[in-house]
């Protein structure tokens, strides 16, 4: 009954918020559609600062009604003048509150890729839109096979995106397995990591092609919950979850990761595979260090 009414309390309070500011979001992401230059990156602000101030309003909420003790690491030097590619892996819904009690305020806001089903989530779906993220519709293997021409699209979005992201500074966030983990899910990929999905390098390398000079740092995103199994979002709401690990490690970006065509160039898609595949082994070892720790 406590977790109940916990849980109901939570979800009160979030939908509130949620109402109360989602009005002056969508009227300044409107006025972006209207005003031009100058204008337009006022109006961007705008709907970044009322999201900033959505979300920091969200972490109170938490911090008041649930124990959920979010234990944040590497955060230190992080800048709001700057741009960053977050990757992060992808377990659970409860990832995005994660990275609101973590980087919000503390980066940019950040801005990442979506289904194009979510846009018709009530009232979230509509906030997503006016900030720019960019919404993309996923096919089969089998279903291009019958359908070529549809065969990189989502890339064309990626290219999309990461104009309006020059525009001002940004954090963009990337789950590289593409779909949250499950362990049904890594034996069926047939996945040689202990806690990840195989990464797709695809959309990464057309980040890193269209904003590499204007990104700062690689944030290095490692999320562990408690247990052997992600938690819902009712976990979350109802205050079952007692620790979440954030593990953040600033990495430099080398300029050669978009010194090449990845398209068309094996030689240089390969050398970012590579950097991925590293990048992937080194986090299922801190995952593994990061569960021993929670115990």
């Amino acid at each position: 009954m406590r977790r109940l009414l916990t849980g109901i309390l939570t979800t009160t309070l979030l939908l509130l918020n949620t109402l109360v500011l989602i009005c002056p979001l969508l009227v300044f992401a409107l006025l972006k559609l209207v005003l031009p230059g100058r204008g337009r990156d006022y109006a961007s602000w705008a709907v970044m600062w009322v999201a900033e101030t959505w979300s920091e309003i969200d972490k109170a909420i938490f911090a008041l009604c649930i124990p959920t003790q979010w234990d944040i690491r590497g955060v230190e030097n992080l800048r709001k003048d700057t741009s960053y590619l977050a990757v992060s892996n992808h377990q659970t819904w409860v990832d995005i509150p994660a990275l609101i009690e973590s980087l919000n305020r503390r980066t940019p806001f950040f801005k990442f890729f979506l289904k194009k089903e979510l846009i018709w989530v009530p009232l979230l779906g509509l906030a997503w839109w006016g900030l720019d993220y960019p919404f993309m519709k996923r096919y089969s293997k089998a279903f291009l096979e019958k359908h070529p021409e549809l065969k990189g699209k989502d890339l064309e979005i990626t290219k999309a995106a990461c104009e309006l992201f020059k525009r001002q500074p940004v954090t963009v966030v990337n789950y590289l397995e593409g779909t949250r983990f499950t362990e049904a899910k890594r034996q069926q990929q047939q996945s040689p990591y202990r806690y990840l999905l195989k990464p797709k390098a695809g959309g990464v390398a057309f980040v890193l092609a269209a904003l590499g000079e204007q990104l700062d740092a690689l944030l290095d995103v490692t999320i562990v919950y408690p247990g052997n199994k992600a938690p819902g979002f009712w976990d979350l709401l109802n205050g079952s979850i007692s620790r979440v690990i954030i593990d953040i490690r600033v990495r430099e970006l080398d300029p050669m990761l978009w010194a090449g065509d990845y398209e068309n160039d094996p030689e240089f898609r390969q050398t970012v595979q590579a950097w991925v595949n590293q990048l992937w082994v080194e986090k299922d070892l801190r995952i593994e260090q990061l569960r021993a720790e929670m115990g």
